[in-house]
């Protein structure tokens, strides 16, 4: 069955030129948004992916973030390069920002209260060029992070151990914690299950193609200088579920990975913000 792109997918995409548009404001912004991209000196733009509710009656408001740049990764620390207001100007965003798109690396939680007409606003600044995006209960802009209900498709379910919590949809707390030396290697484990779900009138061919489910490491925020290289930023997933690699840290501090599961649907599901997997993992070191 062919896969649309409904209301969720284009509110992603309009947040994205929201930015864009506020960026242009600025004197030191003026770059029109359908620039060739280029190597770096070129914008971070805040993405709003949309909102969804939680059991107890508040909300999520789920964020990500395109950097324009092909080859140029920014370490930006929260602060007036890197904040989200009111009530900021650190909620939990990144500081490290590879080239090309983020999809859903942190949430905002907001009480059942909230109302439709409140607002934060996430502005980051990279290269001396600022962009800024708002968000909130923004009507036609929920989402269905843990199931796509048009193809019942679910998110990958990531655990730390065999018997461990299970961490699945958008990041919203610490999955895990470790410890260890700047320059020794620090063993990354983890377990990645997936329904395997095939889209409804899907090809033998394309039901078959590998791999269906990826697992993968990114750095979320680290100290002033701080870096990490990981072995295989993409291990092999074992027939348990399994996959390990290691990470080695150049500075002293407090890091925060993002561990990733990507089902069949791709990065971002194609812009329908399903299904994948984001969990934080902290590091401690000395």
């Amino acid at each position: 069955m062919t896969r649309f792109f409904s209301l969720r997918a284009i509110a992603s995409a309009a947040v994205i030129a929201a930015a864009v548009a506020l960026s242009l404001a600025a004197p030191e912004g003026r770059q029109l948004p359908l620039d060739a991209l280029k190597d770096s000196g070129q914008h971070v733009y805040p993405a709003f992916e949309g909102w969804y509710q939680n059991a107890d009656g508040s909300y999520n408001l789920l964020l990500g973030y395109f950097n324009r740049n092909q080859k140029q990764t920014l370490d930006i620390p929260v602060g007036p390069n890197n904040r989200v207001e009111p009530g900021g100007p650190d909620l939990g965003q990144p500081t490290h920002f590879t080239p090309r798109r983020g999809w859903g690396v942190f949430a905002i939680r907001v009480p059942k209260d909230f109302g439709k007409d409140k607002r934060f606003t996430w502005t980051i600044v990279a290269n001396g060029k600022p962009a800024s995006v708002p968000v909130g209960l923004i009507p036609d802009y929920q989402i269905e992070p843990f199931k796509d209900m048009g193809e019942g498709n679910t998110p990958p379910v990531l655990k730390f151990s065999p018997t461990g919590k299970t961490f699945t949809g958008p990041p919203v707390e610490t999955a895990h914690t470790l410890s260890g030396t700047v320059g020794q290697a620090v063993t990354l484990e983890v377990f990645t299950t997936d329904d395997m779900h095939t889209e409804e009138g899907e090809s033998p061919a394309a039901a078959s193609r590998t791999p269906r489910l990826v697992q993968s490491w990114h750095l979320h925020r680290g100290p002033a200088g701080g870096d990490v290289k990981f072995a295989e930023q993409r291990p092999k997933i074992g027939t348990d579920g399994k996959s390990t690699t290691t990470a080695t840290f150049t500075a002293p501090g407090e890091y925060v990975l993002r561990a990733q599961a990507n089902d069949s649907s791709g990065e971002g599901g194609g812009g329908f913000q399903c299904c994948w997997t984001n969990a934080y993992v902290k590091v401690t070191i000395k």
